[in-house]
């Protein structure tokens, strides 16, 4: 019960943190940075793999959360409000870069199998894999696996079609499993 108290006291500093917010109340907006913004980093490092990059684009994000947090409703939970601010900031980031760039060719079958490899791997050794996929189909691998995107709204945010998200996502996840089955190979001392 003492854990349940503890929960509800928390939900309800944040309400009144973002209330403070609002109204730009900066000790508020310095807390609500503080609570979110290791989160939000990692979102911004799935799509932007260079750190200092991604740090630039979450402190973007952060500005438009703090200029638009006024339009918060509290409908869904703010958490989830801040990660698509920091979605379609990590999106403008690469289209402005000029680093986005999905292949045309969309593929008639795709895979629905999923893959179960058994391999010890850590955060950052997954994250080096997830960074070394074409800009493309890391963009559309992370949306769709990660973030839990359906390819019409992924269609939709990056200006594709529903079938260039899906053949990203084939081969974006064909990639993964070459490099899975490359590493795996090499631990069990076969390569």
């Amino acid at each position: 019960m003492k854990h349940l108290l503890k929960v509800i006291q928390l939900y309800k500093n944040e309400v009144q943190l973002i209330k403070k917010a609002s109204q730009n109340h900066r000790e508020a907006q310095h807390m609500l940075y503080q609570l979110h913004a290791p989160k939000m980093l990692s979102v911004c490092r799935y799509y932007i793999s260079d750190v200092q990059q991604a740090e630039e684009v979450m402190l973007n994000g952060f500005f438009k959360v703090f200029t638009k947090i006024k339009h918060f409703k509290s409908e869904g939970s703010f958490e989830g409000w801040i990660r698509r601010i920091m979605v379609r900031e990590a999106i403008s980031f690469l289209r402005q870069k000029k680093q986005l760039e999905f292949a045309t060719d969309n593929m008639e079958v795709y895979d629905t199998q999923t893959n179960n490899i058994k391999m010890k791997m850590d955060v950052a050794e997954i994250q080096q894999l997830i960074d070394n996929l074409p800009e493309g189909y890391r963009m559309v691998f992370v949306m769709y696996a990660i973030e839990g995107y359906k390819h019409n709204e992924i269609a939709a945010l990056l200006n594709i079609t529903e079938g260039t998200s899906k053949s990203q996502l084939f081969k974006a996840r064909k990639v993964l499993q070459q490099q899975f089955h490359l590493l795996n190979t090499t631990s069990n001392g076969t390569n």
